[in-house]
């Protein structure tokens, strides 16, 4: 899943819930679970897709993860990267799904504590990668070659979108204010502008190029990568850390009990195909997302 202009072309997040109001599996009550705080487990995404795409996808896990657990689970797609952690820290969620960087801040300051993530058939976590791309005829043959041009990004606090980018930028030599960077609002909005030939080059992750690719939006051909990150594991769902033992408990088992199938469309949008079950990970399966925040002295304002 980042700045001033974050998110602004997905107008309809609005729509669902920029106030944080519940939509999704929360329409349907289940039976209260006696160790549910009033009955009901909050579940936390941001947008990194639409959300008009996301939230049927969320709904089938949330609903699934109801049944489990045997209280309501009330879906909520925020604002952002920083509206999440907001809530998470104010014990207006209880669970969040939040990006690799983003959990970096989350676990900072909002005590959020990494539990399941999204694992391919055979079992093993997944990854994705960063990646800059320019139109296959451009001159621009390197992340050294950028200077000057523009590049788009995806939005701030995304590791993808923003901070590997921003790294390669750095290892390469070239300075910021070297080149103008172009925060989009989304990974897909700065698919977009390079598509339409409104940058030189921009931030496209192996998610986001699958997913494009699947709806027929990319033609790859037409493009070219200069530069791919190393993999980066993929989004954890958290726990918020202040919840009693018994609870967090009874979620990470809940989560990781989850089928194939039940996590499957949300795994479609991570580029997780088949999907196998979630699996268990931890603050050290982040670490070095943990060390690449320290490196390029990123605070929770660059989420």
């Amino acid at each position: 899943m980042r700045t001033s202009s974050r998110l602004t072309a997905l107008a309809s997040a609005a729509l669902l819930a920029l106030t944080l109001g519940a939509c999704g599996a929360g329409s349907t009550p289940a039976a209260a679970g006696r160790d549910c705080p009033d009955g009901r487990v909050r579940f936390g995404i941001e947008p990194y897709e639409d959300p008009v795409k996301l939230t049927p996808a969320y709904d089938v896990l949330a609903k699934a993860l109801e049944k489990k657990l045997g209280c309501t689970v009330e879906l909520q797609v925020v604002e952002d990267y920083s509206a999440e952690v907001l809530a998470m820290k104010n014990g207006r969620l209880e669970v969040a799904q939040f990006g690799p960087l983003g959990f970096v801040f989350a676990s900072q300051k909002a005590n959020a504590e990494a539990t399941a993530s999204f694992a391919d058939a055979g079992g093993k976590l997944t990854s994705y990668t960063a990646g800059i791309w320019v139109a296959a005829d451009s001159p621009v043959r390197s992340v050294g070659d950028l200077a000057g041009r523009t590049l788009a990004l995806s939005s701030a606090g995304s590791a993808s979108g923003d901070a590997l980018p921003r790294y390669a930028l750095k290892k390469a030599g070239v300075a910021e204010n070297a080149l103008k960077l172009d925060y989009a609002g989304g990974h897909p909005e700065a698919l977009l502008a390079l598509n339409n030939a409104k940058v030189d080059a921009a931030e496209i992750n192996s998610q986001q190029l699958a997913s494009a690719k699947a709806a027929g939006t990319f033609d790859e051909s037409k493009f070219r990568r200069i530069w791919g990150s190393e993999p980066i594991p993929n989004d954890p769902i958290t726990v918020r850390g202040d919840l009693p033992a018994v609870l967090k408990d009874k979620i990470r088992k809940a989560l990781l009990e989850l089928t194939p199938q039940d996590v499957a469309k949300v795994g479609a949008f991570l580029d997780v195909d088949p999907a196998g079950p979630l699996v268990a990970v931890g603050k050290q399966t982040y670490q070095p997302l943990f060390d690449l925040a320290a490196t390029l002295g990123l605070t929770e304002d660059d989420v």
